[in-house]
């Protein structure tokens, strides 16, 4: 993947989260246990991220930026889409000394760890931005999920400045992210949420 192909990363959070990202950033895991938050994690997943990234540091030190948000996460979240949004993140965050790419979920196993910008040569376009994942062929299956879930790993935080707006499943996502009254731009797109 050339960093030309890659228009946005993304950042699936709860709605109710947006007023303290706006004021705070996108915290990293270890930064966002200090500051009252819903999150949206699986506890089996942050369970396998507490490791280190090779030749850096903790895992949970970094945020965890999507490049697709049409992913096996958001699947597995599916009946909570009203209450959820995908925060539109500048690629620019690439740029940020101590960024990391990786080419699935970085909690996974087999996944390779590349610094950033350069890193997304390691990602498979093809497959990280397919629609769907499914295969009869249960490798296939696997290699093709894995790869939905590559990521961009932030440092601590992601600046607000960063934010270009969010995504949500529907109307009334979208109304309940609106009554907060922040200036994101909000933009309905239900496939992403698989509606």
């Amino acid at each position: 993947m050339n960093r030309q192909d890659l228009a946005e990363l993304h950042y699936i959070t709860r709605i109710a989260n947006v007023p303290s990202i706006l004021a705070h950033g996108i915290l990293s895991h270890n930064r966002a246990a200090k500051v009252s938050h819903s999150s949206v994690a699986m506890q089996e997943i942050q369970d396998r991220r507490a490791k280190a990234v090779p030749g850096g540091r903790p895992l949970h030190d970094y945020v965890n930026l999507y490049l697709c948000a049409r992913n096996p996460m958001l699947y597995k979240r599916i009946d909570q889409h009203g209450d959820l949004c995908v925060l539109r993140v500048s690629p620019q965050v690439l740029d940020i000394p101590g960024a990391i790419v990786t080419d699935r979920n970085a909690a996974g196993d087999y996944v390779a760890f590349q610094a950033a910008p350069g890193g997304l040569s390691i990602v498979n376009k093809d497959l990280t931005f397919a629609d769907d994942w499914r295969d009869a062929d249960p490798m296939v299956y696997w290699r093709k999920k894995a790869a939905k879930c590559a990521e961009v790993l932030v440092p601590d935080r992601v600046d607000p400045c960063h934010l270009l707006g969010a995504y949500v499943s529907c109307d009334e996502a979208k109304a309940r992210l609106e009554a907060l009254g922040t200036s994101l731009s909000v933009t309905g797109n239900g496939h992403m949420f698989f509606r």
